[in-house]
This record gives C-alpha cells, sequence and structure tokens, in this order.
C-alpha cells in the first residue's frame, strides 16, 4: 500500500461515513471529495471536475425534465388512475397490478416520480378498500426499484455502467439492454410478493401517521378539538395595532393562531337601531397571516397547550375563553380545508425550520401539527428542523391548499382528490408522450448518442411549452446531479492509484477459482449490502471499475459483471434509507426498520438467484 493509496482511502472512508451518517447533505459530501482530491494531489482540477461533462451526468439531467414534463401534463397520473380501476378491492390484486403500474411508470421516469404521482392515488385505494396502507407502500417503492432496472434510463447507475463500458472501448448497453432480465426481476419480484411477502407486511392501523383521509377525519385522527380555545384581545394589551409576524405571539408561544373574529363596527339611525345592534354584536370571521393586523376586542382561535394558556393570557393581557362547537367545525368546511403534507427527497424545506422557510407566508397555509416516523418524542412545527419523510397538517383556504400540488419538489399534497386535482397541462398530453416515443426510438436505433437524445428531447418539451424553463430547473434533482459529478472522479483517482487493480487481484484470488459466475454473485451481494447504506450511485461510482478491473483479469466479457453490479445497487430494499423512495413511503405507511428487512432481504436473495441464472444465459462470458 504506497502513501497515495492510504490518502484516497482516508477521503473514501470519510465519505462513506458522512453518507451513511449524513451528518451533512449528500451533495456536499460530493463537493467535498472532488476538492480534497485536488488538494491532495491525487487528481488535477481538469480530472477532478471531468465528471460535469460525464455523458451520464447530462443524460440524467435531461431524463429528469422528461419525467418532470409527464407529470406536468399529468400523463402520469392519467395512465395510473385508468390501470388501477381494473384491480378493484382484493388486496393480491391491488398488489400485481400496483407493482406492474409502477415498474412501467419507473421503466422511463425517476422512482420518486412515479411514487409521488402514485401515492396519493394508493391512499385512497387503501381507505376506500378497508386495507391499511401498510398492506400497499412497500410493494410500490419495491415495484419502482425493479422498474428502474428494466431499462438503460429507469436509473443512473444503468447509465453509470454504460458509459463506463464505452469509455473502455467495450461496446456499452443498448436501451432495452437491461430489459430481459428486468422483466424476469419484475415477474420474480410481484409473484414472491403476492404469495410470500405480503404475509410478512406489517398491519399498521391504529398509531399516528398518513393516510388519505377526509379533513373530518384528519381533525379527528390529530385530536384538534382538543387543543382549541379561544383569546379575547383586550384594549390595554400589547398585541393591539401590532402585526402578527411583529408581536411574536406564535414564534414566543408556540402557538398556531387559526382564526381572527373580528367585531363589526356599524353605526345605524334610530328605525333600524335594534337590528344593527344585532349585526354590530357580530363578528367578521379573517384567515390570519404575518401581516395581519391585531386590533382590540379581536378573538383569536388558537391551538396550543392547555398547560400553557395562564402564562400567555397574562403575558398579553388576554381572557381565555373555551373553543365552541362552531369552532371545531369551523377548521374544515367548503371554503377552508386541512390536508397533509409528505415532504420529498429534494425538498427545499429539509434542514431548515418552518419559521427559516416563511412557511406560513410563502403558502398562505397554517401548519397544525408535525409527525415524524418512529419519532419518540412530540415535536414543535415551528422549531423542529425538517427532514425527509414529515408529514405536516396544514389548514387554509383550499384554493391555497390546491395551489401546494404545484410544488411538485418539495412535498406530495394527500387529501381528497376531488378537492386536490393537480394543476396541470392537459392539452399538451399528446406532445409530452410523442416526445417521449421519439426519445425512446433515437436510443434504440442509436442515430445520436443517448445522452443527445435525451438533451434533445428535454429542449424540445421545454420549446413546445410542455413546461416552462423554471419547471424544468424544478423538476432536476440537482442534489443527485451533484453527488453523480462529484464521485465520479473517485472512481477515476481509486484507479489512478492502483486500488482498483489491488481489489479486483484480492476479489478474483478468493473467488476466481470457483469461476466467474461466482465472482459475480460475490460482486452482487457487495453492492446490494452497500447500497442499503449509501446512494445506488455512490456505490456503483464505487464497485463498477472493480467489476471492469475483475472481468479484464478472468479474460471474460465485462457486460454480465457490470450489469450484475448495477441490478444489486437498485435492489435497495432493506433498509428505509437506502432509497428516497423507501424513505417517502415509511411515514405514510407507518412503517419500522424492521418493516424493510423482513420483506427486502428476501426480496434481494430472490434477485440474486434470478441474476446468476439469467445473466450468463443473456450474456454469455
Amino acid at each position: 500500500m504506497t502513501v497515495e493509496m492510504w490518502i484516497v482511502l482516508g477521503i473514501l472512508a470519510a465519505a462513506i461515513l458522512l453518507f451513511t451518517t449524513e451528518w451533512i447533505r449528500l451533495d456536499i459530501v460530493a463537493w467535498c471529495v472532488v476538492v480534497c482530491l485536488i488538494l491532495s494531489g491525487t487528481l488535477d482540477v481538469s480530472e477532478a471536475i471531468a465528471g460535469f461533462s460525464n455523458p451520464a451526468v447530462l443524460t440524467i439531467a435531461s431524463l429528469f425534465i422528461v419525467g418532470g414534463a409527464l407529470l406536468q401534463t399529468g400523463v402520469a397520473a392519467s395512465i395510473s388512475r385508468r390501470i388501477m380501476r381494473v384491480a378493484g378491492d382484493n388486496e393480491g390484486t391491488l398488489i400485481l397490478v400496483l407493482m406492474a403500474v409502477i415498474a412501467v411508470l419507473s421503466s422511463v421516469m425517476s422512482d420518486t416520480g412515479t411514487v409521488a404521482v402514485l401515492l396519493p392515488a394508493v391512499m385512497v385505494i387503501a381507505r376506500s378498500s378497508n386495507l391499511s396502507a401498510s398492506r400497499l407502500l412497500i410493494p410500490l417503492s419495491f415495484g419502482a426499484l425493479l422498474g428502474g432496472a428494466s431499462t438503460l434510463i429507469g436509473t443512473p447507475p444503468n447509465l453509470i455502467v454504460s458509459e463506463m463500458l464505452n469509455e473502455a472501448g467495450f461496446e456499452p448497453f443498448g436501451f432495452f439492454s437491461f430489459t430481459p432480465v428486468g422483466l424476469i426481476l419484475i415477474l420474480s419480484g410481484i409473484l414472491f410478493m403476492f404469495f410470500f411477502g405480503r404475509h410478512l407486511l406489517p398491519q399498521h392501523k391504529d398509531k399516528p401517521g398518513v393516510s388519505a383521509e377526509s379533513p373530518q377525519e384528519l381533525i379527528s385522527r390529530y385530536r384538534l378539538p382538543d387543543s382549541l380555545y379561544r383569546l379575547h384581545i383586550h384594549p390595554d394589551s400589547p398585541l393591539v395595532g401590532q402585526t402578527i409576524q411583529d408581536s411574536g405571539l406564535r414564534e414566543t408561544t408556540g402557538l398556531t393562531i387559526l382564526e381572527i373574529h373580528r367585531k363589526r363596527n356599524l353605526t345605524a339611525s334610530s328605525p333600524l337601531q335594534p337590528l344593527l345592534q344585532k349585526i354590530q354584536s357580530s363578528y367578521s370571521l379573517l384567515v390570519p397571516g404575518p401581516d395581519s393586523i391585531l386590533q382590540s376586542e379581536d378573538i383569536l382561535l388558537v391551538k396550543g397547550k392547555e398547560e400553557e394558556q395562564a402564562a400567555i393570557a397574562e403575558k398579553w393581557q388576554l381572557q381565555i375563553e373555551p373553543a365552541s362547537d362552531e369552532d371545531q367545525s369551523s377548521l374544515a368546511n367548503e371554503e377552508i380545508g386541512v390536508a397533509e403534507l409528505i415532504l420529498r427527497p429534494r425538498s427545499s424545506l429539509i434542514g431548515k425550520t418552518l419559521v427559516q422557510a416563511r412557511f406560513a407566508s410563502r403558502y398562505k397555509v397554517t401548519v397544525l401539527d408535525l409527525h415524524r416516523p418512529n419519532a419518540r418524542e412530540e415535536l414543535d412545527p415551528k422549531r423542529t428542523e425538517l427532514r425527509l419523510g414529515d408529514t405536516l397538517l396544514v389548514q387554509g383556504l383550499w384554493r391555497d391548499i390546491a395551489a401546494m400540488q404545484a410544488e411538485r419538489g418539495d412535498f406530495i399534497v394527500l387529501g381528497e382528490p376531488e378537492t386536490l386535482e393537480s394543476p396541470v397541462r392537459k392539452g399538451k398530453a399528446p406532445i409530452t408522450l410523442l416526445i417521449l416515443a421519439l426519445m425512446v426510438v433515437l436510443m434504440i436505433t442509436q442515430v445520436i448518442p443517448v445522452a443527445a437524445a435525451a438533451m434533445v428531447a428535454g429542449l424540445a418539451l421545454v420549446l413546445t411549452g410542455c413546461l416552462s424553463m423554471d419547471e424544468a430547473y424544478r423538476s432536476i434533482d440537482w442534489k443527485s446531479i451533484l453527488l453523480v459529478a462529484g464521485m465520479l472522479p473517485m472512481s477515476t483517482a481509486l484507479e489512478k492509484v492502483g486500488l482498483v487493480q489491488l481489489a479486483a487481484e484480492t476479489f478474483s484470488s478468493s473467488l476466481g477459482v470457483y469461476g466467474p459466475v461466482a465472482v459475480m454473485a460475490g460482486l452482487f451481494l457487495l453492492t446490494s449490502t452497500f447500497t442499503q447504506v449509501l446512494s445506488n450511485t455512490a456505490t456503483i461510482v464505487l464497485i463498477a471499475p472493480i467489476a471492469l478491473a475483475i472481468a479484464e483479469s478472468l479474460s471474460v466479457q465485462p457486460h454480465p459483471m457490470l450489469m450484475a453490479v448495477a441490478i444489486a445497487a437498485s435492489m435497495a430494499f432493506a433498509s428505509p434509507v437506502a432509497s428516497p423512495v423507501n424513505t417517502l413511503v415509511m411515514g405514510a405507511g407507518k412503517y419500522r426498520f424492521a418493516d424493510y428487512a423482513r420483506v427486502g432481504v428476501p426480496m434481494i436473495l430472490i434477485a440474486l438467484l434470478v441474476s446468476m441464472l439469467v445473466l450468463p444465459v443473456f450474456f454469455p462470458f
């Protein structure tokens, strides 16, 4: 082992530690890797930043835009809704259809995008079929992962190994090169889940979590009436004349202000005095906002802890009054509603508190509660830094809640589907489908390189108005792009200092005597183990060069080896943090860590067995 090898190993070990602990954001870790490789002298600047111009990176970015257009024009949602109608309410049939549908969708768009599209619909189906969502959401997630492994563009690892083959002077994988093995894996996964896996799924019904319930059911489940009361503002209260934001009432007390009841100030002539006195004694209802100015005699309907009422009333000179039955019914009506939001992997809210994100002023809704899967303590919605998979219960005007559906990159909105129809460019759906079909044809025929075909499709979708340029930017998961571009130089460094060759020789000497299938099985197990704690991108960047070097040392074709590790990188079944789609459904299904391992480990072993049997058939050594 040389000094250069130890330096690169040290950088790699630090990166893996940060990837697994997530003390620092993954994209920042990848950036740090690039900088450390430059500062250590392992790579020069051109080598270290070469990942940003890699065709695989450009292809992935363009495919995010294609996926964004499929979402924005309603193509994905329309396809999923129509096919799901045939599933009925039988659990086994639902699992079969659900996994098949999402596997097809995820073969041409991102796994996260497909799960985000189907998650609200699956919640409604579970409720209408009287099933626990936990019976359907792990199959949803696993189906997306299986589908991503079935085409060249289904998942980044497939593109990365294909580009590595091209750079090494071998024929790269074609669009459908992964499809024969992928279809067998999908079929095997669906059959396993139908006959055996669903019996291993949990039955979570009674614990707090997320479901596509009606507003009244949400209000009841979150026990909102129990924490409601009124605060009457006296004329000498320091709140009089201040805006809600300037007063600091919400920030310092933790109260959530739901409504402002303001006394009507009307004057009258004597003939109508009795009637107008009744009007004068009534209150008008105002929706609170950060700039709402509080007035004397205002009555605030608030949500807060009972034990803090006395201190709040004394400090702000307020009179406490119990909430009425009318107050409880006003939490949701034809104009005002409640819904749940699940944070998505690339949400701009992750790592911020609601105050830092200016959530109330940005979206014009009030956050009533925050739920985090498996959290042991009660979380303060205003002061807690948000994480992937967190669920927010929000209240506001229905039109503002529906408008939040457009923020696809930040969260998924769950609620009554007829109320929360997404604003999409449905008229552009045929154009989107045509451009998608042309892109696939270009990739299959190889008239132009895969990266060029994806970039042409992305540009065409913007020019034809299927999505705007701003929406195209928002549809790209920039964290994933930086992760790929930042980690690709690590594979260059591993190869440059001789670690790839050393690992290949060690692997070959220990398993090579048993034949190439045994080596391929070892690589599959190593990759699938790594991908449970690292992203599939980081995993494939580290292991694919070793697989390529092993194939060369054994004098066999590299294609089966690289396809094996690419498939294994997508088999992220055994952990909720192995893939963003697993994390995304964790709160909605009320899953625990062990729930994934119980179903996921057998799925990985089945994928291993299937791959070892069929890969040598389709890709002889």
